[in-house]
C-alpha cells in the first residue's frame, strides 16, 4: 500500500503495537478545520483474537493499560470489553512522540457484525462518518458500503420531503448520537455541524454514489442547477418500504415489534411490507426508527462508558471525562 505523507504519519504509531487486520483513524483530528494540536488521535484496531493480541501488547506496552487491568491480564481485559462494554477495549492517553493517541481494540467478527446488523451501533456509527483507513485485510471498506446505504435510508426516513445536501449529511452524522448519554452534558453541542462542515467534501465522496443510485430509482430528485441546493424525495409508502428494507436486521426487528403495538395507527391505510409487518405511514416508520436507534445507542453508550471507567481506572477516566466536559462547556458558552 502506498501511503501519502499524512497517512504515513498516522500509521507510524502502529509500529509500537502487535500486527492488526484493520486500522482506521476517526474523530476531530481528521477535520481540516481542526486547529487543536493537543487533541488525541483516535484509532480503531481490528484483530482476529483480542486475547492473544492483548497478551502480546502487554509484553510490549504494559504502560498503555491501567495498572490493575495489566495485572489481571488479557482474559480480564477482553472480559470487561465483551461482558460490560460493546466489545471494544480503549487505551487512551498513549504518548507517541509529540502526540497523544487513543486506540480501541475490537474482534474482527464483532466489527463486521456491527457494520452489517447495527446490533451495537457503536463502530458502525463511527464508520458512517469520514475516517482514514490505514489497514484493511478483511475488505471492511467494501462491507461498509452496506452500512452507508442503511444510514442513507434511515436518514431519508427522518428527513422532510425537501432538504439540502448538508441536511442529509447532518442527519446521517447524527444517527449514532441519538440517545447517546454523553450528548446531554459531555459533548460539544455543535459536534454534528462541525463534523459535516469540516469534512463536507469527504461526505460527498462517500455518499454521492448512493444519492445518485437513489435518484436513478426515482426515490430522490437531485437539482440540475448547481446553484440550487434542494433535494426532493418520494415520501410515499412504496419509498418508505424501500428504505425500511434497507435497514439492518436489528432495527427492522425493533420496528416490527413497535409497529405491531401501534394499533391506533394501524387503523389507517397500510401497505404490507413483509409477513406480519405493516407500515401505516411514513410518520409511524420514522417515529419507530427514532425509538429503535435511541434504544440501541443509549444501551451501547452506557455500557461502553461503564466499561471505560472499569478498564482505564479512575484517574484516566476522570481525565478523559474532564476533556469532554471542557469541550462541551466551551461550545455552550461561545
Amino acid at each position: 500500500m502506498v501511503l501519502d505523507q499524512r497517512a504515513a504519519e498516522l500509521v507510524a504509531p502502529l509500529d509500537l503495537l502487535p500486527p492488526v487486520d484493520f486500522c482506521c483513524v476517526y474523530g476531530s483530528s481528521l477535520l481540516p478545520n481542526n486547529n487543536d494540536k493537543t487533541s488525541m488521535v483516535d484509532y480503531i484496531l481490528g484483530v482476529a483474537d483480542p486475547i492473544q493480541w492483548h497478551s502480546e501488547n502487554l509484553e510490549r506496552n504494559r504502560h498503555h493499560y491501567s495498572k490493575w487491568m495489566a495485572r489481571l491480564g488479557p482474559k480480564a481485559i477482553n472480559c470487561v470489553a465483551d461482558g460490560i462494554g460493546v466489545g471494544v477495549h480503549f487505551n487512551p492517553f498513549v504518548v507517541w512522540r509529540d502526540k497523544m493517541i487513543k486506540y480501541g481494540v475490537v474482534r474482527m467478527h464483532d466489527l463486521a457484525m456491527d457494520i452489517l446488523t447495527w446490533d451495537r451501533f457503536y463502530l458502525s456509527g463511527r464508520l458512517h462518518k469520514p475516517v482514514q483507513v490505514l489497514i484493511d485485510n478483511w475488505d471492511i471498506q467494501k462491507v461498509n458500503l452496506i452500512n452507508l446505504k442503511a444510514a442513507t435510508s434511515a436518514s431519508l426516513l427522518l428527513l422532510p420531503a425537501k432538504f439540502s445536501e448538508e441536511d442529509l449529511y447532518a442527519k446521517i452524522c447524527s444517527l449514532s448520537y441519538m440517545g447517546d448519554l454523553r450528548m446531554l452534558f459531555a459533548e460539544d453541542k455543535n459536534k454534528v455541524k462541525n463534523i459535516v462542515r469540516g469534512s463536507f467534501t469527504l461526505f460527498q465522496s462517500m455518499y454521492k454514489p448512493l444519492v445518485q443510485e437513489y435518484a436513478a430509482e426515482g426515490l430522490l430528485k437531485i437539482p440540475s442547477d448547481s446553484h440550487i441546493d434542494q433535494y426532493e424525495q418520494d415520501c410515499g409508502l412504496s419509498a418508505t418500504s424501500y428504505h425500511f428494507f434497507s435497514l439492518p436486521s436489528t432495527i427492522q426487528d425493533c420496528l416490527d415489534m413497535k409497529l405491531k403495538t401501534d394499533t391506533s395507527e394501524m387503523l389507517a391505510s397500510v401497505e404490507i411490507v413483509k409477513p406480519h409487518t405493516t407500515i401505516a405511514s411514513r410518520e409511524v416508520a420514522a417515529r419507530c426508527l427514532t425509538k429503535a436507534l435511541r434504544h440501541v445507542v443509549m444501551a451501547s453508550s452506557a455500557r461502553q462508558a461503564i466499561s471505560g471507567l472499569v478498564a482505564t481506572g479512575g484517574v484516566n477516566a476522570t481525565r478523559y471525562f474532564a476533556r469532554k466536559l471542557c469541550k462541551a462547556w466551551k461550545s455552550r458558552t461561545s
